[in-house]
């Protein structure tokens, strides 16, 4: 018979779970809702733009490259101005923010009408995100819980490539042991958002998966090849010269303004508590050369970890290495919670439940003036960190074999 005090744990945990997953659910319906309610131009009353919102500029700015366009989208002024035209006079001002090899997959989409394109872009991506999972072997129940947590929900709220950019880079880690050059052409898909892959050549390197290496290499050639091929190779200079800037202005741009309201790094976090441009980027440097070193001793042959937590920390590691990142990049954070719940023996369900909630919760904070969502990713991080590190310590003396 079980002890009392199990069965009270047993009970509170599905207390805990059917609490989340309501207050999940009703704040789905809230975003979704307040999205889709348009008024008489169009306009979402979440967003006070088209409800597609980051999607309106992967869709329109491909439409333009169909079009014959392409060079008007490293034009600001001119990109905006064609966007009114497309949609209408009162759109508020958007920028193109991509590489341009994200027009490969860009263009199939612009030859539909905007909403199933949207559609074919939401399900499309979610579908990749939960095929990369799948090699990690969670079991049913974590994958659900993935890619219905509120981070794939937030991602799909705002039209943006969050869970194909996971499903790229967690899809690359988990295949890189046994299906290196897959890996390997996953993470040269990753440079539509290469700021995301910064810890990739390094946990290759520490693993001496050279395959997955040139594989990524290959890829990463043929695609840039390609992309000049479809679309003129000057757009490779004008990306450079001309939007690598503009983001960088917005991404310096003092604190607060209204895109900055859903960042979650290091360099967005401490921008917000008053410290300097200089002294941000000095504190991000040292967050991503610790994510670096942590990653490189995670993928180091040896180490007493599996191959599930390494996946799942690394994901975690590479939103504290990047100083541009927001909840929508989040995902990664939601697949490390989701197996913290089903690998640790008595997980604290409550803190778990607050930081797969957090990309809703985060709202609640920043719209105050609190920009602490890089919280998150930091405690995540250092409570897997200390699980791996203990074990290995009690291996150590114990005389364990690695799971490596």
């Amino acid at each position: 018979m079980e002890p009392d005090w199990i069965r009270t744990r047993s009970l509170l945990d599905v207390a805990i779970v059917t609490v989340v997953s309501i207050v999940a659910v009703w704040m789905t319906k809230f975003y979704l809702t307040g999205l889709w309610n348009l008024d008489s131009r169009g306009f979402s009353g979440l967003s006070h733009r088209l409800p597609y919102w980051d999607f309106t500029n992967l869709w329109a700015g491909s439409r333009m490259a169909i079009d014959g366009h392409v060079a008007v989208l490293f034009d600001v002024d001119a990109y905006r101005a064609a966007l009114r035209d497309m949609f209408s006079p009162d759109l508020p001002n958007q920028e193109w923010s991509y590489p341009p090899n994200i027009l490969l997959l860009g263009v199939p989409l612009a030859t539909l009408p905007i909403l199933p394109a949207y559609l074919i872009w939401t399900v499309g991506t979610v579908l990749c995100l939960w095929l990369a999972i799948r090699p990690l072997k969670l079991g049913a129940a974590v994958e659900l819980a993935i890619v219905l947590s509120p981070a794939v929900v937030w991602n799909s709220v705002f039209g943006q490539n969050g869970a194909l950019t996971t499903a790229l880079l967690v899809g690359g880690l988990a295949l890189a042991p046994k299906r290196p050059l897959l890996a390997g052409i996953l993470f040269g898909l990753l440079t539509i958002k290469p700021h995301l892959g910064i810890l990739v050549p390094f946990c290759l390197l520490a693993s001496g998966n050279w395959r997955a290496i040139f594989a990524a290499i290959g890829t990463a050639v043929v695609i840039a090849v390609a992309t000049g091929l479809f679309f003129g190779f000057d757009v490779w200079r004008l990306f450079l010269t001309e939007t690598r800037p503009l983001m960088t202005a917005i991404m310096e741009a003092p604190y607060p303004q209204p895109y900055q309201y859903n960042a979650t790094t290091v360099f967005f976090t401490t921008r917000a508590v008053g410290i300097g441009l200089v002294p941000a980027y000095g504190v991000q440097a040292v967050a991503t050369v610790a994510s670096v070193a942590m990653a490189v001793w995670l993928w180091w042959p040896g180490r007493l970890v599996s191959h599930q937590e390494r996946v799942a920390l690394t994901a975690v590691l590479a939103i504290l290495a990047t100083p541009y990142g927001y909840t929508y990049d989040t995902i990664g954070v939601a697949v490390a919670v989701a197996m913290l719940a089903m690998m640790v023996s008595r997980p604290p369900r409550l803190i778990l439940a607050i930081c797969w909630l957090w990309p809703f919760v985060a709202h609640l904070f920043t719209h105050a003036g609190y920009c602490v969502g890089v919280l998150i990713p930091l405690f995540i991080a250092a409570w897997m960190l200390h699980s791996i590190w203990t074990r290995g310590r009690k291996a150590q003396f114990s005389g364990e074999p690695s799971l490596a």
